[in-house]
């Protein structure tokens, strides 16, 4: 039987250099599921695997879609789904699936609910909102509105809630009513291994990274994204604390703090989601 291996994991636990050799073991590319990693015009700030890395196997899905170009999981299931089954037509029986993004995990796994179309209108009056107000405050109302999603979302991704209020607003609905939890099938195994570490020394890690990263030039890389700050793509971490330097709303240091604490942040919110999910067989990523 075909079978479909994922990677999953907190951000900075080890998935890029595990999901090599996991590759390389069972003759695989690696199809990367990070809705990060597939924008071109990023590379520091979303921690693309290095040329090393790339060159070991091919890579799919890494810096393969512009940030001008909307994207969703959605559009990644379908794209997914065709690699995937013209990967196997080729003679592969295992193929390796590497990422840290929930939604699109989901997706490809058991397939989206269908929710409805919401005027643009709305969503640009939501980014304006977002811009001015900050995404907190969206947060909250989507807290009044449907407090199932507030609490499952990452809550500082302006376009995951935007994506949740639009939706509330415009049918007067809870976004969380909308889903079906009804499965898509899908025509090969699936087989889903997490990798952990210890929270204290992957707190550590993430750190160590962000000032990597720095090191590396993600500053300069966050003031080429400055003319194009409200896109979708950049509403995530490791921009935006950066373009709050850049207003003049922190110091370089503070911003450098809270790009560290935001994404430990958001390694908690991955922990959580998938702890929920008894079909993961969770590993040590200590080798």
């Amino acid at each position: 039987m075909r079978r479909l291996e994922i990677i999953l994991g907190p951000t900075a636990v080890g998935k890029t250099d595990y999901s090599i050799s996991r590759a390389l073991e069972c003759g695989s590319p690696v199809i990367s599921c990070d809705s990060r990693q597939i924008f071109r015009e990023l590379s520091i700030g979303t921690a693309v695997p290095s040329a090393e890395q790339l060159a070991a196997v091919p890579h799919f899905f890494i810096q393969s879609h512009s940030i001008h170009t909307p994207y969703t999981a959605g559009i990644y299931e379908a794209e997914a789904l065709e690699l995937i089954e013209r990967l196997f037509a080729e003679g592969h029986e295992t193929l390796i699936v590497s990422g840290g993004s929930m939604m699109y995990i989901d997706a490809l796994c058991y397939g989206l609910d269908d929710f409805p179309e919401v005027p643009i209108q709305l969503r640009e009056h939501l980014m304006e909102c977002l811009q001015s107000e900050g995404v907190g405050v969206l947060a909250e109302q989507l807290k009044e509105m449907d407090p199932e999603t507030w609490a499952e979302i990452d809550r500082s991704n302006g376009r995951r809630v935007i994506r949740a209020l639009e939706v509330c607003l415009y049918t007067g609905k809870p976004f969380s009513s909308f889903k079906s939890r009804r499965f898509k099938e899908r025509s090969f195994d699936i087989v889903k291994i997490g990798l952990d570490r210890p929270r204290e020394e992957l707190y550590e890690r993430i750190n160590a990274r962000v000032l990597r990263m720095m090191d590396e030039g993600l500053l300069a890389e966050a003031e080429r994204m400055l003319p194009y700050r409200n896109l979708p793509a950049l509403q995530t971490v490791g921009y935006r604390e950066l373009f709050d330097y850049f207003d003049g709303k922190c110091e370089l240091e503070e911003a450098v703090r809270r790009i560290q604490v935001d994404t430990r942040h958001y390694a908690k919110r991955q922990l959580t989601w998938w702890r929920r999910d008894p079909t993961i067989h969770w590993i040590s990523a200590i080798h």
